[in-house]
């Protein structure tokens, strides 16, 4: 009878965070539904516990009327934890190898899905800096989540990070000191001006919206491995569209195309960073 009535609790508790994903898509318009449902079960948990409510169907309940609640969950759907050049080696080959045929282009346009809190756009843009190119670059920057966005716009930063992204940052093949990219204030540091020039921040939501232009490289790291494989195909698909012929795509390592519709239009370019190039035709 036990075993019995821990199975009758799962699946109610499976039904009310169905419950609670169609009710968060149909006010709110984020779709949840085809996230990794370990993960989305595991974010809202963690909610519950600092909530206060002890049931997702009393959750479901407040987030219908109550708008600021909803956006106060929204924070533990996000991935909002990264650091700057985050797997150095991943940067120091984009350094090595993909940035000599970054070159051979007039202008670059650059796109970050998903980039949570903004650290790895500010790599990128000290990357370009250090190596000619960042005049001629339009780095987009992509995130659901607005909070996040406006974080990553301010690119303020707790200073005890530091020691780890200069660690990080000499790890990439940096050229110069990390120390001229931002300025320190008290416990936290705020990048400079300069590596904000060229950026633009936006909202984009990779579940639901279209097509980002025409980019020479994009970067979506970390992001796929919290989707099922229904909503991995969808958004490889729409980074595709998104990317020019002969542009490069860069994924997490723990993401692949392998075995994916998309994998035909790609050769493996840095295979064990997971970085792809599309054919040419």
């Amino acid at each position: 009878m036990q075993v019995r009535g821990e199975m009758d609790a799962i699946a109610i508790e499976d039904i009310e965070l169905e419950l609670l994903l169609d009710a968060i898509f149909r006010r709110y318009g984020y779709d949840f539904r085809n996230y990794s449902r370990a993960s989305v079960s595991r974010r809202v948990k963690h909610f519950l516990a600092r909530s206060g409510e002890d049931r997702i169907s009393a959750v479901t309940a407040r987030l219908l009327y109550d708008e600021s609640f909803f956006q106060d969950l929204l924070e533990d759907f996000s991935v909002t934890v990264t650091e700057m050049f985050r797997d150095p080696d991943v940067y120091a080959t984009l350094r090595r190898e993909v940035v000599p045929f970054l070159r051979t282009y007039p202008f670059l346009k650059i796109w970050h899905a998903g980039c949570a809190s903004g650290q790895e756009v500010y790599s990128m843009a000290i990357l370009l800096m250090e190596e000619g190119l960042y005049g001629r670059a339009t780095i987009f920057a992509t995130d659901f989540n607005e909070g996040v966005l406006h974080k990553a716009k301010q690119g303020i930063y707790p200073i005890a990070e530091v020691k780890k992204n200069i660690n990080n940052y000499h790890l990439a093949g940096g050229l110069a000191s990390l120390n001229e990219y931002f300025e320190a204030h008290y416990d936290s540091v705020i990048m400079s001006q300069a590596l904000k020039k060229n950026i633009t921040f936006a909202r984009h939501n990779l579940v639901s919206d279209e097509v980002f232009g025409e980019m020479h490289l994009i970067l979506c790291r970390n992001v796929m491995i919290y989707f099922n494989k229904t909503l991995q195909g969808r958004v490889l698909n729409l980074l595709d569209d998104s990317l020019i012929r002969s542009g490069f795509l860069c994924l997490g390592k723990k993401e692949s195309l392998r075995f994916t519709e998309i994998e035909k239009n790609y050769d493996e370019f840095a295979g064990r960073m997971r970085i792809y190039r599309k054919k040419a035709a």
